[in-house]
């Protein structure tokens, strides 16, 4: 039977689901705040020496479209940045401006919210399981 090499991870998100469920197993960066506040976070780390482990626009729901995002990183630094991350959390951050200045998020229900969270969160859960 092989055995799966799990890198250590932590995790950076403004979804409380992920917050609450993830904490148990990893440090959890909680952010009070929109999508582009998770990206700025996940850039500064980015240029720290962390790599990306999930990508950003994860899903196939529009950046402008859901409130909640969480993204994993790599706990291990890497000598100097790793580009690829850093392309990567760029591109998103550009994607998402690009989607909020054509159509801002919506007002939503509480139950959407909910919804919102529960989709951003069993995301990132089967990427980990």
């Amino acid at each position: 039977m092989e055995e799966k090499v799990v890198e250590q991870l932590f995790i950076i998100t403004n979804n409380p689901l992920s917050k609450k469920n993830f904490s148990s197993q990893y440090e959890v960066i909680f952010i009070e705040g929109p999508v582009e506040k998770v990206y700025t976070m996940v850039r500064d780390k980015i240029h720290l020496g962390h790599k990306l482990l999930t990508h950003p626009l994860m899903s196939s729901i529009k950046p402008n479209e859901t409130p909640y995002r969480t993204i994993c990183l790599s706990v291990k630094r890497v000598k100097g940045t790793d580009m690829d991350s850093v392309l990567l959390i760029e591109n998103s951050i550009m994607t998402l401006k690009k989607f909020l200045n054509i159509s801002p998020l919506p007002k939503y229900t509480e139950s959407v919210l909910n919804d919102f969270q529960l989709i951003d969160y069993d995301l990132i859960n089967h990427a980990l399981n």
